[in-house]
């Protein structure tokens, strides 16, 4: 048996790489609570864009700041879904953040400082007792450095690409197998490059690579890793 305490878990890694399917599922098997830190900005990004504070993909800094105070973000059950959707100000608005032009700005308002120091605090509070799994870019890096349990999941651009351009035909969404392998590659360089909390793989993170992985395949490989961190706790208990 292990012990009552409850890990948190942080997932970092590349746009479409699978980390919140991935996270999803190992939450769902822990019991824990799901957090996915990308929703977050994604509703900021669509607050600016219904006011008009992102012009020619340039986020009017100083404006954004100036409504931060009026943009508030909670994650509500789905019972059909059996997952938590994203409220902006109490409008359901889980659709609405996936959309390839939300996509497409999220990048830029992430790497805005007040923005990210709004988020990180409130994805902090949200992870205080433990029992989450949040994923995200730098959620092992600044939101839990210490974090009982971190995994940095990436995949090949190609393979990301394929299965973007598959969720978003699915939802009936005209693009292109180039366009979506441009705007992450875009992505990837604005993430992993900005000064603000960039994407990076800490050194105690294990490396998860999903290209040639089942889902299936990810989600044992994860809950090995966290059975062993909880393991290590169960040792701990019966000395």
């Amino acid at each position: 048996m292990y012990p009552d305490k409850k890990i948190t878990i942080a997932i970092d890694g590349y746009s479409s790489c699978g980390k919140s399917t991935l996270a999803k599922a190992l939450a769902k098997r822990l019991g824990y609570i799901f957090i996915d830190s990308g929703a977050m900005y994604r509703g900021i990004t669509l607050y600016c864009m219904r006011h008009q504070l992102i012009l020619d993909g340039k986020p009017l800094i100083e404006k954004i700041e100036k409504i931060l105070p009026q943009i508030k973000l909670t994650f509500i059950y789905n019972s059909s879904s059996e997952k938590h959707d994203l409220y902006l100000n109490d409008e359901d608005v889980e659709e609405l953040i996936r959309m390839p032009d939300v996509a497409s700005n999220v990048s830029p308002i992430a790497t805005i400082k007040s923005v990210r120091e709004k988020l990180v605090a409130e994805q902090q509070k949200m992870g205080e007792y433990g029992g989450i799994v949040m994923d995200g870019r730098d959620i092992g890096s600044i939101v839990f450095p210490n974090a009982e349990l971190k995994l940095f999941v990436t995949a090949s651009p190609e393979i990301r690409a394929e299965r973007r351009l598959k969720e978003l035909t699915q939802k009936g969404i005209d693009t292109t197998f180039k366009i979506v392998l441009a705007n992450l590659l875009e992505r990837d360089l604005i993430d992993s490059t900005r000064k603000e909390s960039p994407l990076i793989q800490t050194k105690d993170a294990l490396f998860i690579d999903t290209s040639n992985l089942t889902q299936a395949a990810q989600l044992q490989l994860s809950l090995k890793y966290a059975n062993q961190v909880l393991e290590s706790y169960s040792d701990k208990t019966n000395c």
